[in-house]
């Protein structure tokens, strides 16, 4: 009998751990893996937001307006839906408000027209679309995703993305739907200063007292996919066909599942030169940088030395976020599982 003990005793301890590894591998097969963290991030431009310019009234326009994006983005979100529904439909309500410059409240270039870029992209796959120079779509982030989604391109320009929209089942909007009276006033005082100066280098200048108010969105779901959206109306007065970097994948717009999906607004010359959204990521990707770290690396460093404004929103994969800017202040909001929403437009 004692042998028959001492005999179980050695097998026991032997075979106890492999025993226990095969217990722990099998009861984590069973239990449910733990929910992913969702959330939106958005913006509606930065520029010169100051609390002491801004009208009460208006104040309360802009907060009310980023509110309902966000909940019609969480919505999607806590439903279940894909981050990519959740991106387009923010930037859709945005771009049919006259508060931001996309969509209806799209600036006007030198020549008088209204011309939109905007540009999408799926952390998952790293699909993107992007389209620029439209003239006469009502929500080019939509247009953008149908691009990425229907057609073998990424980017698509003035009347070929205008004609594929139209091949789609696009209805076409009037110029007339773009205007708006602070737009066009805008315009005329850019005018009137360029004329003083008798230069055409004074584009940028003559908008320091404007704000940019370029749109986005990023959002990580419950599936743990990232996407990145950003529309404009580009900046007022512009000239020759100008894009900025909103279209431009990896310089406005960019998503890895991996790393994090950003979207930017500010001056779009410098973001395309500095390809300020996929740095962000690589910056996360090889250098192991946190999301915060990265993002005020690029934009008080990188952006603002080279001479450059403005800022951006980003999140990354296990939910952290950021929304640096070196403006005096961007419209900006989040909003995570417990469905608050958070407002902001001037600096903290």
């Amino acid at each position: 009998m004692k042998t028959i003990i001492a005999l179980f005793k050695k097998v026991f301890t032997t075979a106890a751990p492999f025993f226990l590894l095969f217990l722990l591998i099998t009861s984590c097969g069973k239990e449910e893996a733990p929910s992913v963290k969702y959330g939106l991030v958005i913006h509606g431009g930065a520029g010169t937001i100051e609390k002491d310019k801004m009208p009460p009234e208006i104040e309360a326009q802009y907060e009310e307006k980023l509110n309902e994006a966000l909940l019609a983005g969480y919505k999607i979100l806590s439903d279940g839906g894909s981050s990519l529904d959740a991106v387009e439909k923010v930037i859709n309500i945005l771009e049919d408000s006259p508060l931001f410059n996309a969509g209806k409240g799209a600036v006007f270039a030198h020549n008088g027209i209204n011309e939109l870029d905007a540009s999408i992209m799926d952390g998952n796959t790293h699909n993107a679309g992007a389209v620029a120079r439209l003239t006469h779509i009502k929500n080019p982030i939509s247009l953008a995703r149908m691009v990425m989604e229907k057609s073998e391109h990424v980017f698509l320009i003035g009347d070929g993305a205008e004609q594929f929209a139209v091949q789609n089942g696009v209805e076409l909007v009037d110029q007339n739907y773009f205007y708006t009276d602070s737009r066009w006033n805008a315009l005329q005082r850019a005018l009137k200063k360029e004329m003083e100066s008798k230069s055409q280098t004074v584009l940028y200048p003559a908008l320091s007292d404007e704000k940019y108010g370029t749109v986005g969105a990023v959002a990580l779901d419950k599936n743990g996919n990232l996407a990145a959206g950003t529309s404009t109306g580009g900046m007022t007065n512009k000239k020759y066909g100008r894009a900025g970097d909103v279209p431009v994948i990896g310089a406005g717009t960019y998503a890895n599942n991996n790393t994090c999906a950003v979207s930017c607004t500010g001056w779009g010359e410098y973001f395309i030169r500095l390809g300020v959204a996929k740095d962000i990521s690589d910056l996360v990707d090889y250098k192991g940088m946190t999301l915060k770290d990265a993002a005020d690396k690029v934009i008080y460093e990188k952006v603002e030395q080279l001479g450059g404004d403005g800022g951006l929103i980003a999140i990354d994969k296990n939910g952290n976020f950021a929304m640096p800017f070196n403006t005096a202040g961007m419209f900006r909001g989040y909003i995570f599982e417990d469905g608050r929403p958070i407002v902001k437009m001037y600096k903290d």
